[in-house]
C-alpha cells in the first residue's frame, strides 16, 4: 500500500504542478520543480505520468518547441503563440472568433468538435525588439 500512495502522491504533484503554471513546461522543468520535496521522484516517472495525463485529456501536449515537448495543464480551448525564435509560450485568451471557427469547422464537416488547439508561431516582443536593435 505504501508503493501505492508514493505512486499517486508523485501522479497528483506532477499534475498540480502543471495545473499551476503558466509556463507550458517541459518534463525537466516539472521534474527540476518537483525533485526538491520529492527526492525519489525520476523523470522517467514524470514521462511516464506526462504520458498518462494526454491519453486521458488531462492536460495537452503543444508539441516540440526547439527541441523539446512542451505541456499545458489547461485543457480549455484556447489559442497559443510560440516564438520561434526564443521558444517562449504564451497563451492568447479571448480569441473573438474562435467559437465560431469552431461551429464553422463543425457545420463544414458535419461534426462535433469536442476540442479546438491553434497554435501561432513568429518572434516575440522581446526577440523583434533584440532584432530591431541588432540592425540599427
Amino acid at each position: 500500500m505504501e508503493y501505492s500512495s508514493k505512486h499517486f502522491r508523485k501522479r497528483d504533484a506532477i499534475l498540480t504542478c502543471l495545473r499551476q503554471t503558466k509556463a507550458h513546461p517541459s518534463a525537466d522543468w516539472v521534474y527540476n520543480q518537483l525533485k526538491p520535496s520529492i527526492p525519489d521522484l525520476s523523470l522517467g516517472t514524470v514521462y511516464r505520468n506526462l504520458a498518462l495525463f494526454k491519453e486521458q485529456g488531462l492536460i495537452n501536449s503543444l508539441g516540440t518547441v526547439k527541441g523539446v515537448e512542451r505541456f499545458d495543464g489547461d485543457t480549455h480551448s484556447h489559442v497559443h503563440f510560440i516564438c520561434t525564435e526564443c521558444g517562449a509560450v504564451q497563451d492568447i485568451e479571448g480569441m473573438p472568433n474562435l467559437p465560431s471557427l469552431r461551429a464553422a469547422a463543425e457545420h463544414d464537416l458535419g461534426s462535433q468538435i469536442t476540442g479546438c488547439q491553434i497554435t501561432l508561431t513568429g518572434m516575440c516582443r522581446n526577440c523583434n525588439e533584440s532584432n530591431k536593435e541588432e540592425a540599427v
